[in-house]
């Protein structure tokens, strides 16, 4: 019994996970944005198969929650916008990155 009840805790444990990043379409944005300095909204759109309106959404989720910064500027006449980590933001997807390790190696 004493064997259930510490896998049912470990199991458990994936409820600290932060949903924020965890939701499919956020993780991939914050794992490409994680290896990059920062990317324009096309690549990440590219990369990631969302549509804008989709991208948008997400993009707006992350950074409500601080996790990303947008910039809007102009290169020419063209407006692009560009996505970077905020310092919060990696260090929470790092945070995260340690608690799934953790996780998966103590089921």
């Amino acid at each position: 019994m004493k064997t259930e009840e510490s896998l049912s805790e470990k199991i458990q444990s994936i409820t600290e996970i932060d949903k924020l990043i965890h939701e499919p379409a956020r993780l991939m944005i914050m794992a490409y944005l994680y290896v990059v300095e920062s990317a324009d909204f096309l690549f990440i759109m590219r990369q990631t198969g969302l549509t804008k309106g989709n991208l948008s959404s997400h993009l707006s989720k992350l950074e409500a929650g601080g996790l990303i910064d947008i910039k809007k500027e102009f290169v020419g006449k063209i407006p692009r916008t560009f996505l970077s980590l905020s310092q919060y933001g990696r260090t929470e997807f790092e945070n995260y990155q340690r608690q799934m390790r953790q996780f998966l190696e103590n089921i």
